[in-house]
């Protein structure tokens, strides 16, 4: 069986309540190997630590753009804290999930950019990497990390274009690629997986959001009541395989070198599994 790497998975999150630890086995029959958990707030600190512990998987601690209209100034000292209490903890493997969202407009951007540039700089002092939200901000999250230099990271449901990936590739990068790419219609984002190199690629489905096509269900069905279904780590394999079908290669390439991937920019997954606890 070919192992995968779900590198962005919100695993924590209330869509999975009263069946986490199912949803993660049944992802784990079919090869999904780890799982990075990134937080979103102060709140879900402790329960995403717990969570990889739990089940054997990563984590990262950080500041969600969304979630900055109810910070406090106390937020980024406590996540410093956390962090420092957690450094030598080896399934706590970046700063994340941080960055910049360019689509929700009502969003306060001066605070965005504050609670980014101040994550970046955590994570520059504690020599970690970032798992960045990237949403119609790329060329600012791109002027921060020329700014504030760290050491590379996921760039999470990449969407830019060539010239911009390139970039973040140049910085020490890798783009996350997961449910959006099913879609037939995504003929820009396809061009841009064809476009980039192997090397660049790591897989990812943001569960429970982010839903592939064959589980998506349409705006005209929703608005006749029928729920968005949940998105599971156990389709990353299916989102693989369509990958692996635009970019021409064989699948197998594909596990093998996504997961060499993510474990190249997120370096202390590979530190614990030479050293396991």
């Amino acid at each position: 069986m070919m192992n995968w790497i779900d590198s962005h998975c919100h695993l924590d999150a209330l869509e999975f309540a009263l069946d986490r630890l199912e949803v993660r086995h049944a992802a784990r029959l079919l090869g999904v190997s780890a799982c990075v958990i990134p937080a979103v707030e102060k709140a879900n600190f402790q329960e995403v630590k717990q969570l990889a512990h739990q089940t054997q998987d990563f984590y990262a601690l950080g500041i969600h753009p969304l979630y900055t209209p109810q910070c406090n100034v106390g937020d980024l000292e406590h996540l410093r804290q956390e962090i420092q209490s957690n450094l030598l903890d080896p399934r706590l493997v970046a700063v994340g999930e941080i960055g910049l969202d360019g689509w929700v407009s009502s969003l306060d951007w001066p605070l965005q950019l504050h609670y980014y540039k101040e994550q970046l700089k955590l994570a520059k002092y504690f020599q970690l990497p970032v798992i960045l939200h990237v949403r119609k901000s790329a060329d600012d999250l791109l002027k921060g990390l020329r700014d504030i230099q760290v050491s590379g990271g996921i760039a999470h449901a990449f969407t830019g274009s060539l010239q911009q990936a390139q970039k973040f590739i140049d910085m020490g990068f890798c783009l996350g690629f997961g449910g959006a790419i099913s879609f037939d219609r995504a003929n820009r984002l396809r061009t841009l997986l064809k476009n980039l190199p192997l090397s660049a690629i790591v897989l990812e489905t943001d569960s429970p959001d982010m839903a592939p096509k064959w589980i998506y269900v349409q705006a005209q069905d929703r608005a006749r009541g029928q729920a968005q279904a949940r998105n599971e780590p156990m389709h990353l394999p299916q989102i693989a395989q369509v990958v692996a079908d635009i970019k021409g290669i064989d699948l197998k390439d594909l596990a093998l070198c996504s997961s060499q991937n993510v474990r190249r920019v997120l370096s202390r997954m590979s530190e614990l599994e030479k050293n396991p606890i």
